[in-house]
């Protein structure tokens, strides 16, 4: 039976390996975290960093049933999934100029710069740098690490003294230890997934993010429709310009856009995998195709059929935790399964997983998707996610013993 290697055992893998479950494609989830919330979708599991080729291929190296290797939701994993297409001979190699765009924020916008393409001024290097360069950039500005994606570390800045905190932070959580400091721009956050094909968008949705606010600016969720033929045009052409100059020829690919108050169209951030939180799986809903599954197919070289068959509305919401604490159950969850337009609950926290409050991506407890013709069902839908789920959490503080020192809870 073929077998194909999926990289990160996070909840955005989650459905990339039922969807290769139901192709009847076996996999293997690799990840270095043996409580990875997919790791129990996968029907084998390597326990391994996604960073240690070496032993990835000590260990995968003489299988014959290996078609294809694929980093699902996560750019982080995107250099191991091209070094590992060539060193298990497993073909649908990405550029590398496109993995770079996928992992350094600074490159993208570098790209982009080239193209001619609007976007925010920045500066980026070490902290020491992007605080000598700050005046370059007019504030606000935001502050993050410049390979590392999740919402991780990133900090919005009102003036050039609030810059050497923000830039220390990120610069900790950067595997590279580079920092990357942009104009804040104001207007309308959206998301973007597409696939493409020989180079051109056969497929694409333009999303309204639903963002926690200020300083974390973590997803809550996507809101898709069919959306404006002109906004879908013009971003068409937008990607289309990027895909060439980085030589994307195929695959799924995810970014972050803005519209400004002042109308322009800007891309922020790309990623040449499958995208997050359900925006995929938004895409499918909305034009009837099953994009995870086409994601699957043309990672091992199947044929995919992305004609349109629908045009609804559908979106996602994350499930969260306002405490910090260990989940115990959850409330509602039977009853929201009820729901018409609830199109599938994924769930990546299970009873005696310690939880926090949702800052980043990690933090989340699973999401929801819904669909529905017209938008004032699926408003009426995500109001019942919202009065339905809960997760149930013991408080911190309810984990203390007598001598008020924390138990630990091996998982």
């Amino acid at each position: 039976m073929n077998t194909l290697v999926v990289l990160g055992g996070a909840d955005g893998a989650i459905t990339t390996l039922r969807a290769a479950r139901r192709l009847g494609v076996r996999t293997i989830c690799v990840d270095g975290r043996t409580e990875a919330p997919a790791a129990r979708e996968a029907d084998e599991f390597l326990h391994c960093s996604t960073a240690d080729l070496g032993a990835i291929v000590a260990s995968l190296g003489e299988r014959k049933d290996l078609v294809g290797v694929v980093s699902p939701a996560s750019d982080v994993n995107l250099p191991s999934q091209a070094a590992l297409s060539r060193l298990l001979n497993l073909g649908h190699e990405v550029s590398a100029a496109a993995i770079r765009a996928s992992v350094d924020k600074a490159f993208f916008r570098s790209v982009s710069d080239i193209l001619r393409l609007p976007g925010p001024r920045f500066v980026h290097g070490t902290s020491a740098q992007v605080i000598q360069q700050a005046w370059r950039v007019p504030f606000p500005v935001i502050v993050k690490p410049n390979d590392l994606g999740g919402g991780r570390g990133i900090t919005r800045c009102a003036s050039p003294d609030e810059v050497p905190a923000a830039a220390a932070l990120a610069e900790a959580l950067s595997p590279s230890g580079t920092v990357i400091l942009e104009e804040f721009l104001c207007g309308t956050d959206l998301g973007m997934e597409a696939v493409i094909v020989n180079g051109e968008v056969a497929l694409l949705g333009v999303s309204r993010r639903v963002l926690s606010p200020a300083p974390h600016f973590a997803t809550l969720g996507h809101d898709m429709s069919p959306g404006s033929a002109d906004l879908l045009d013009h971003v068409r052409s937008m990607l289309e310009r990027i895909c060439s100059e980085l030589d994307y020829r195929g695959g799924s690919l995810n970014a972050d856009l803005l519209i400004t108050d002042s109308g322009e169209v800007v891309l922020l951030e790309m990623g040449t995998r499958l995208g997050g939180n359900g925006v995929a799986e938004l895409l499918g809903l909305v034009n009837g195709v099953d994009v995870t599954e086409a994601y699957v197919r043309m990672a091992i070289g199947a044929p995919v059929d992305l004609t349109p068959r629908a045009a609804r509305f559908a979106a996602s919401r994350v499930l969260t935790s306002d405490i910090t604490g260990t989940l115990f159950g959850w409330l509602g969850l039977e009853r929201l399964a009820a729901v018409p337009e609830v199109a599938d609950i994924i769930i990546t926290a299970v009873p005696g997983d310690l939880v926090e409050p949702y800052t980043h991506c990690r933090a989340k407890l699973g999401f929801v998707l819904a669909v529905a013709d017209e938008p004032h069902q699926l408003a009426s839908a995500l109001a019942t996610v919202t009065d339905l789920v809960q997760p149930e959490v013991a408080p911190v503080a309810l984990l203390m013993d007598e001598s008020r020192q924390p138990q630990v809870v091996e998982a």
